[in-house]
């Protein structure tokens, strides 16, 4: 630090110190515990131990400051021993195993890992036996130290994370900078949008200007009133047009996704809906300042021109004013109604229910104006042919979930047997419909399967709200009792035979578990982590349509064909059951995540339950990836083809989860264990697929409540080639991503054209999208 930021920042530790310590001027064990705010008081109590240098239980300021200027000026010996004297609980001057396992128990409960006692004990004893040079069954601090130094990443900025009271407001901190939008990248990464809304901007100043003119001789307010209900007569249509997903998906395929922002059709539309109400209150405004001016020169009175008949106004019996107050309320509604806060705070039927008036704006906008109905014509037609074309094929093939397991975090995993006229491409969504749930509701989700999946849709639904809060509860309610005994008899026979059909794969004569080939392995590693397959998202075995009873069909070898996903029979537990219950799908609808196989080098982000488009388009990948790998005839050596062609041009893949539990990995474990085995013969620097793993819920490696926990964690990763938290080959890394770091990486990987493709927060969004600008990446958002 500076003088003046050291000037500084002991201004601000005494300032938070008198607000935390009150009257008496000292900070007790539990002041100091909130405002630590750590989880685990192992730490807390460490810490205050060492600060309080005089063993007067309190701790007053010029020891905290004694302490953290030891922690922020201090040498890097200085830190290491007060690490050291955290971790030696009894102060003998070494650490045994047992203080050792304590300390490392602490730091799983403060990063929300939850691990067996036996796991615990392995981690305990990888980092002791790794520290413990001279075999003498103590850690000494010149042991310590050696030991750290094989993990230099941790002694760059060595610190208690969690005293964030301590540091200085980082807006003070900051330097000025120019707005993102005023940069050179933020224009060249958005110019398909920003020309769009040039374009868009000009079209309707000219139709605003074109009109004014026409009326002219009306007055000022009546030409300004004219000129918006001209501008209202084009977005109240094109609002429309932008909601056209079956023709925006067709047109993806084509040329005019490189010259149209179609992937963000969405944000037009939001725009052009606020364009709507702007225009529609000026309108308003307008037209009473013109009724006002009449009403001093006529007959009738302002009341009657703004709420009857009677003056005539309209080409309909003189229902303009009327019509007009409806459509002003109906707008302001509807806009209200669509706001973020509406739709994120667990309410999206208000929105759906009130979007759903865009019926009663059109109808009485073709009373309320003349000419609207030659601007609406060809798009209502659009629209009417698109909705006809839904509830089609929504209704074609009688669908059923077929499929039911309910994972961590409130996850709803939909097996959906799929109809032989549905094709889709990786990453787009369907609106699904369950009667069941509720008669007349459609929501819109990713499609978590792979194209290549021929029998089933896979949907995952995160419950955020009041519909896919009443589907996860109603699928973790017992069995109906409506189901009939012939039925239940026939579907508890099948399953005793899906049973011993799992026993046979993962029993031997000794009782153990065998692997007989690579996909076997993957499946006993899984086993033998979970202790069964009930709560691992298995592929699903095949359910007919209008039977509860689960059919196993043949082989991929036995269909004579090739299949991305091994079909294998999953126990059913608690979670998971096999039902019959009727569902009606409309889609599949493109996303921009269609763009990831014209990409060089894909970067894909999925935040939490974000990784649902994600999971068919990696399983997309690597069955293309498969088809082009190629095996030496006289080694097991094998390759895959670098070419390029017009299916898939990829020659690399990052592909980064992001999660907040422990838990949430569970939802695609298994699929991503199968990923890795279909490159575990390929070096690390030249793999296709890579993935990385974060988990924000754990501390950094630079925190001295986490540095024991994660160094034994890497030391137990390398022993077993296997992750402890999520059981991968891929380390889980603690804490966020850093971002510039992570693509400058990518950016010297040198793979070819770099698209981030990202779903999940929006908040997360804007930081990526920032990112993505400033190394000229191009960024890509699944929204819908």
């Amino acid at each position: 630090m500076s003088l003046d930021e050291d000037a500084r920042w002991l201004e601000w530790v005494t300032k938070q110190f008198e607000s935390i310590a009150g009257d008496d001027k000292e900070i007790d064990i539990d002041e100091f515990k909130t405002a630590l705010k750590v989880k685990e008081s192992f730490f807390a109590e460490r810490f205050f131990a060492l600060f309080d240098s005089d063993g007067s239980s309190s701790i007053s300021l010029d020891e905290l400051l004694e302490a953290l200027d030891l922690l922020i000026h201090g040498t890097e010996t200085d830190k290491l021993k007060f690490l050291f004297q955290v971790y030696d609980v009894d102060g003998s001057g070494s650490i045994d195993p047992d203080e050792l396992r304590t300390v490392l128990k602490s730091c799983l409960r403060e990063s929300a890992i939850s691990l067996p006692e036996e796991k615990l004990d392995d981690l305990t004893l990888a980092l002791f036996e790794s520290a413990d040079k001279d075999n003498s069954g103590a850690i000494t601090f010149e042991e310590l130290k050696a030991e750290l130094e094989n993990f230099p990443e941790v002694m760059e900025n060595l610190t208690i994370s969690a005293a964030n009271w301590l540091k200085p407001p980082e807006s003070d901190q900051k330097k000025r900078h120019a707005p993102r939008y005023l940069t050179r990248a933020y224009w060249q990464n958005n110019s398909r949008k920003l020309l769009f809304l040039c374009l868009y901007a000009c079209l309707n100043l000219l139709l605003f200007t074109f009109a004014m003119l026409q009326h002219k001789q009306g007055g000022a307010w009546y030409m300004v009133a004219k000129g918006c209900g001209q501008c209202l007569n084009f977005n109240c249509t094109f609002v429309m047009v932008l909601m056209l997903r079956r023709c925006l998906t067709w047109l993806r395929a084509t040329w005019v996704v490189r010259v149209l922002p179609l992937d963000q059709n969405i944000l037009l539309h939001q725009i052009v809906g606020y364009a709507i109400l702007c225009f529609t209150l000026v309108h308003t405004v307008a037209h009473i300042f013109n009724f006002v001016q009449l009403s001093h020169s006529s007959e009738f009175s302002l009341w009657e021109y703004l709420l009857t008949t009677r003056p005539g106004i309209g080409w309909v019996k003189g229902t303009a004013s009327l019509t007009g107050v409806v459509l002003q309320v109906v707008i302001c509604l509807m806009v209200l109604c669509s706001s973020t806060f509406v739709r994120r705070s667990g309410h999206f039927e208000v929105f759906y229910w009130s979007h759903l008036s865009y019926v009663l704006v059109w109808s009485v906008l073709l009373v309320h104006c003349a000419n609207f109905w030659k601007w609406f014509v060809v798009p209502g037609l659009l629209f009417l042919l698109e909705k006809i074309i839904g509830i089609a094929v929504s209704r074609i093939g009688g669908l059923y979930i077929v499929e039911v397991n309910l994972l961590p975090s409130k996850v709803t995993h939909l097996v959906i047997k799929r109809p032989q006229f549905f094709q889709f491409k990786p990453g787009d969504y369907v609106y699904i419909n369950i009667p069941v749930i509720a008669k007349y509701e459609w929501h819109p989700f990713t499609i978590s399967s792979p194209p290549e999946q021929s029998d089933s849709l896979w949907l995952h639904i995160r419950s955020m709200g009041q519909w896919t809060n009443r589907l996860y509860e109603y699928f973790r309610e017992p069995e109906r009792e409506t189901v009939s005994p012939k039925r239940l008899a026939t579907s508890l026979r099948d399953r005793r035979q899906l049973l011993r059909t799992q026993e046979d794969l993962f029993s031997s004569s000794d009782g153990g578990a065998v692997a007989s080939n690579e996909d076997d392995a993957v499946e006993l590693m899984m086993y033998r982590q979970n202790g069964s397959l009930s709560d691992v998202a298995l592929p699903p075995t095949s359910v007919s349509p209008g039977s509860a009873d689960p059919q196993v069909e043949p082989g991929p070898a036995e269909r004579g064909e090739a299949s991305p996903i091994r079909e294998v029979p999953a126990k059913l537990g608690e979670n998971h059951r096999f039902c019959n219950i009727k569902c009606y799908v409309d889609g599949p609808y493109g996303t921009p995540t269609r763009q990831i196989f014209a990409s060089e080098h894909a970067v894909l982000i999925g935040a939490g339950i974000g990784i649902t488009p994600f999971a068919s388009i990696l399983q997309s990948i690597m069955y293309r990836y498969r088809q082009r790998k190629q095996n030496c005839p006289s080694c097991n050596y094998s390759w895959c083809e670098n070419i390029k062609d017009s299916e898939m041009k990829l020659r690399k893949v990052d592909f980064i989860w992001i999660n907040r539990d422990q838990k949430s990995f569970e939802w695609f474990v298994s699929l991503l264990t199968k990923l890795e085995m279909d490159q575990a013969d390929e070096d690390l620097e030249g793999r296709f697929l890579e993935m990385h793993m974060y988990m924000t819920s754990a501390l950094s490696k630079n925190d001295m409540k986490a540095i024991g926990l994660q160094m034994a964690l890497d030391l137990l990763a390398k022993k077993e080639k296997r992750d402890s938290i999520t059981g991968l080959r891929t380390r889980t890394q603690p804490g966020r991503p850093e971002w510039g770091k992570v693509f400058q990486k990518v950016s010297e990987e040198n793979k070819g054209k770099v698209h981030v493709f990202y779903c999940g927060a929006p908040a997360l969004a804007k930081v990526i999208k920032a990112q993505c600008e400033h190394f000229g990446f191009h960024f890509y958002k699944e929204n819908f």
